[in-house]
């Protein structure tokens, strides 16, 4: 049985281990990253690795997940936080979120390139992660329709093409090497989010 002082140091281990996959995986891309190339990053032993993940693809889906519940809890708190209309709120989500990626570009490399070499596990789990972001801004649309006259209510298929469209801008950065600039899209994403829930 895990101690107190023991359960944090296992946390750690693990966010070490997510960290430095996706270390990894910016410097030679998923298919060709081993177990070896992630401890060593990590700078942890196989042992405490396979502690915690039982292949690289769990390490992975980990790295995912639980980036994407971040960065999903990051932009909640903007928008709740944020103050002013509808507009605002957007541009402050917007600026959160692209801030964090373009701060952590190794993480969004992973997420946006690599699936595909990952598996279909990993694609699963990234059209569910797609399919949460595409919740979250409708039901962003259904309290400001409640609250302001002129917004309309996304639809779920419209929510899901308004994260489609955000995402391949933000694929077009990473492939073309500019991940760290990912900063400059809020402008553009907060733009076409009141485009598309303006009446």
């Amino acid at each position: 049985m895990a101690t107190a002082t023991s359960r944090p140091a296992a946390a750690g281990h693990r966010a070490r281990l997510t960290e430095g996959l996706a270390a990894a995986i910016a410097e030679k891309g998923y298919a060709a990253v081993t177990i070896a190339d992630v401890v060593r990053t990590a700078r942890v032993s196989k042992r405490t690795f396979y502690e915690h993940f039982a292949d690289k693809e769990a390490c992975f889906l980990a790295l995912y997940a639980e980036s994407s519940d971040e960065l999903l809890e990051l932009i909640a708190t903007a928008t709740a936080s944020a103050r002013g209309p509808w507009e605002a709120r957007i541009g402050a989500a917007a600026r959160a979120y692209f801030e964090r990626v373009a701060a952590e570009p190794e993480l969004i490399r992973a997420a946006l390139l690599e699936t595909q070499a990952a598996g279909p596990r990993a694609r699963v789990l990234r059209r569910e992660v797609q399919r949460r972001y595409a919740e979250r801004l409708r039901a962003f649309s259904l309290a400001a329709e409640a609250e302001e006259a002129g917004i309309r209510a996304l639809t779920p298929a419209l929510a899901t093409a308004v994260v489609g469209g955000l995402n391949e801008l933000m694929l077009e950065a990473v492939e073309a090497g500019q991940a760290e600039r990912m900063g400059e899209l809020a402008d553009a994403a907060t733009k076409l989010i009141a485009a598309v829930l303006a009446r």
